[in-house]
């Protein structure tokens, strides 16, 4: 490592449906053409909901993210901020805001920037991703971390590994869900094929976002067919919530999402007696009329008639789906049958069983671990069609290599150049040369400088033998 050279930072906001955080980057500016590996320094979760959420108060979402700016501020050296490329991204929350009221979107993210632009950063602007850039980015982080699209050897050579060592990336958000890999045929379907050329290699990906079908609108769609489906019209039964559980909801709480399709004839607000039932079959029945699982002829798809070759190779599962199974401890590598078993088990529990078991659990995520779990497998097994053997191909991580897993790294090392198009030269090689050619140089200096010091001492020794 070069002993004078400063880390660089970057900083990015993921701005997703239900909160934002903000990463803290670092890199080592000795390596050329950004081939270092990024570490993560921080990661600053901002109070509050989604930026979506400030559609009616836009200046409430600049002012959120003030607190996590500040301790960024603190983390990166005074003298380097100006020069800390700085990005926000958003991703489902902000698409369905824009297609509900695109003034509002652009409201909430002038004030972002506003709110931004106050700080001594090189803020580089918001923008909304598309779901296809947030599987691919998402992707490309794994990929990254894992250094399965270049890897470097002793010498300092750059090799590429085998195609098969890349793997697959599963994200589930609050407002979509994004299935992103490397298929073993050719991409029927331009919209769902992303082209990449990392590191001298061109990459041909599958990658689909199912907008509404993130965890957070998924289980508001999941509440409006009950509410249909109800025989009576101001009663539901919910046979994912724990038994015994018992909440009011309004009408227009339930239908106030472009996810969710309100009735025909929308009652005015009303308010809804939500009961809890407690019955895995019937929860997983309900949840599984969420989505169509029929393709058409001669076709291979995940599900709404949307393409899908079939899964291939090794697959990690972040966001959403590590945490619905984190909690019930099912992200070990267990069997399908184990996990399946495990989530019936957690279904078919009380309310009052679930509240003794985990007193200091959030009340809500408490409420939704049979829901969310439950959908985690829907979507994973009948949505994209993993079955019980390519289940242990996938990998359920926070995060790799002490870094979160998600689309933000990708994102920045995208926008840095950080990833060269082309492979790197022998980084380390010439940078060792350097150090052999500085190392030469001081010892000549060296033997110089002692050369002339005992020239220095003879002399004098010769002026003391005159003066005799």
């Amino acid at each position: 490592p070069c002993p004078l050279c400063i880390p660089q930072h970057g900083l990015v906001f993921d701005a997703g449906s239900t909160h934002t955080a903000l990463y803290v980057y670092r890199w080592s500016t000795d390596k050329e053409n950004g081939t270092g590996i990024v570490s993560q320094v921080a990661a600053c979760t901002v109070s509050g909901p989604g930026i979506s959420s400030y559609a009616d108060n836009p200046a409430g979402a600049g002012a959120s993210l003030k607190p996590c700016l500040e301790k960024a501020m603190q983390i990166v050296p005074a003298e380097q901020q100006r020069e800390t490329p700085t990005y926000l991204g958003a991703t489902a929350g902000m698409r369905l805001l824009r297609e509900q009221n695109s003034t509002k979107a652009e409201q909430v993210f002038a004030e972002v920037a506003k709110a931004i632009g106050e700080y001594p950063v090189d803020f580089r602007g918001a923008q909304i991703l598309t779901g296809n850039e947030e599987g691919s980015f998402g992707w490309i982080t794994v990929n990254y971390l894992l250094e399965t699209l270049v890897k470097r050897s002793f010498t300092g050579e750059w090799t590429h590994p085998p195609a098969e060592d890349v793997v697959g990336a599963l994200d589930l958000g609050g407002a979509s869900a994004q299935i992103t890999f490397l298929p073993g045929t050719t991409i029927d379907d331009s919209n769902t094929r992303a082209l990449l050329r990392l590191y001298g290699t061109n990459y041909s990906i599958y990658t689909h976002s199912y907008l509404c079908y993130g965890q957070k609108q998924a289980l508001k769609m999941l509440m409006a067919s009950l509410h249909q489906g109800s025989a009576s019209p101001r009663q539901i039964s919910h046979p994912c919530y724990p038994k015994g559980y018992r909440e009011n909801v309004t009408t227009a709480d339930l239908y106030n999402s472009p996810c969710v399709h309100a009735p025909s004839t929308p009652s005015p607000a009303q308010v809804l007696t939500v009961t809890g039932t407690g019955e895995p079959a019937a929860c997983s029945t309900a949840i599984q009329k969420l989505f169509n699982f029929s393709c058409g002829a001669n076709r291979t798809c995940g599900f709404n008639g949307v393409y899908q070759p079939p899964v291939r190779g090794q697959f990690f599962a972040f966001s959403g789906l590590y945490h619905n199974l984190h909690f019930l401890n099912l992200t070990g590598g267990q069997s399908l049958s184990s996990v399946s078993a495990t989530i019936e088990q957690f279904c078919n529990s009380s309310w009052e069983k679930v509240q003794k078991e985990f007193p200091t659990m959030n009340r809500t995520q408490l409420r939704d671990t049979c829901a969310a779990s439950s959908y985690t497998l829907t979507l994973l097994l009948q949505g994209y069609k993993f079955n019980h053997t390519t289940w242990l191909n996938i990998r359920f991580v926070q995060q790799v290599a002490n870094v979160d897993v998600g689309w933000t790294l990708g994102y920045m090392l995208n926008l840095t150049n950080m990833i060269p198009s082309e492979t790197p030269p022998r980084v380390i090689g010439l940078q060792r040369t350097n150090w052999i050619a500085a190392t030469v140089l001081l010892a000549i200096m060296l033997i110089l400088i002692f050369c002339l010091l005992t020239a220095m001492c003879c002399q004098k020794n010769s002026f003391g033998y005159e003066s005799l």
